[in-house]
């Protein structure tokens, strides 16, 4: 096929256009992920205003859509292993677009719940998927830099939902906000119109004979304390941030005062510094290896949210903010790449949505957990208390992850 993706072996060191147009289209999906879900913690105050929400039940609306992420993610990736990355990523875009908009038309909690759970489904299948395709598209000496561009896709959904919020919310509500939560959808929709399936996935489904994927996650000792490590990482690096972003606003509100878009300003340079680690990271994966880039970070993660904790004035939060998010957030740039060198083709989406998504369904509980922190400790306590997990991160890392720098894909 004369537009089709080339695989590691295929391409040598080349970076092709149709790998950049997976890189490209994957990075819009993954924005429209991080887009959904900050909005979602701006529009929290206002949903719970108009439709008698207490603490408990906005917190549980970040954690119904991430638990939605894991059954889509567990269903999309299999069926991405089996018939295809491009079309199963358009199936999870299409169910996504259409119960986000139907989340404006909720009338109560319940409503609501059902239709973000749903729509987190579709959420689910955007990562992984994405991120198979784009390390099937790649060289290995440039893997973990193209995961790390799709993880900046992220960053840059919700750096524009921080920007756009405070202007549209006023406005148009955040019935409205769901509306415009769907744009992202479409254009990723589009977008994806325009991919083939790499082409190291139909050389490899081709030829070798289906199994089960899940199976492959847990074929023997080694793999399965590699995906035992995966999900420790995963479910840090999702609990810290989903238990930082989704309160920060309120925070900033509650405790200075600041408006809408103050709390957005704040926001917006904490998210930036996560980009500036998420590129950082990349490139310092491929230079010198998976192992060392991961430790460096999660020792700056522990230290880093353990100084943001004690700080007092909000220019030192603004600061602090940004370097707390170079470390706790820059790591998501090399998730994509060492689970694609972890596991075959045959199961390396699955692997990428399972994992990663179980990730996200105990990050979910990130928010509920500072809440319930931050009424009987206060929410400097209980930002305290998240450098514990990566503690914990680099134990797991440490013992149970190999290093897999410049693998072929098999």
């Amino acid at each position: 096929m004369s537009n089709s993706l080339h695989s590691t072996s295929l391409a040598g060191d080349a970076v092709t256009p149709a790998a950049r147009r997976a890189l490209i289209g994957s990075a819009v999906g993954y924005a429209m992920d991080g887009f959904d879900l900050l909005i979602l913690g701006f529009m929290l105050r206002a949903i719970s205003a108009e439709l008698g929400f207490g603490p408990a039940q906005s917190a549980t609306l970040v954690t119904a859509t991430l638990f939605g992420a894991v059954i889509g993610g567990v269903g999309f990736g299999m069926l991405s292993d089996r018939i295809g990355r491009v079309k199963v990523l358009t199936y999870s875009i299409l169910i996504f677009a259409i119960f986000t908009g139907l989340c404006a038309l909720a009338q109560g909690y319940w409503s609501l719940l059902a239709f973000r759970t749903i729509a987190g489904t579709g959420l689910g299948g955007e990562f992984g998927i994405g991120m198979a395709m784009v390390a099937e598209a790649w060289p290995a000496s440039k893997r973990a830099r193209a995961s790390s561009y799709v993880g900046l896709g992220w960053q840059a959904g919700v750096l524009a939902a921080a920007l756009v919020t405070p202007l549209l919310l006023p406005m148009i509500g955040w019935r409205g906000m769901f509306v415009v939560g769907m744009l992202p959808a479409v254009a990723a929709f589009f977008i994806r119109r325009g991919l083939d399936e790499p082409e190291l996935f139909v050389a490899r489904t081709a030829s070798a004979p289906k199994q089960s994927a899940l199976k492959l996650l847990v074929k023997d000792g080694p793999t399965m304390r590699a995906s035992l490590g995966m999900v420790v990482l995963c479910s840090v690096q999702n609990f810290g941030y989903f238990g930082v972003m989704i309160w920060l606003p309120n925070y900033l509100s509650s405790r200075f005062g600041f408006g809408l878009t103050q709390s957005a300003t704040w926001t917006a340079v904490t998210i930036l510094g996560m980009a500036l680690g998420i590129y950082i990271f990349g490139m310092v994966a491929d230079l010198i290896g998976r192992r060392p880039a991961f430790l460096t970070w999660m020792v700056g993660s522990a230290v880093m949210v353990l100084v943001y904790s004690r700080l007092g004035t909000p220019n030192a939060l603004l600061i602090g903010g940004a370097t707390m998010g170079f470390f706790v957030n820059g790591m998501l740039g090399g998730y994509g790449a060492l689970m694609s060198e972890l596991y075959p083709t045959a199961a390396r989406a699955t692997a990428q949505n399972v994992l990663f998504n179980i990730g996200r369904a105990v990050g979910g509980l990130g928010p509920v957990a500072i809440a319930a922190w931050t009424k009987d400790y206060g929410f400097d306590t209980a930002i305290a208390l998240l450098s514990l997990i990566y503690v914990l991160d680099i134990v797991a890392f440490w013992f149970l992850i190999p290093e897999r720098r410049g693998a072929e894909l098999t």
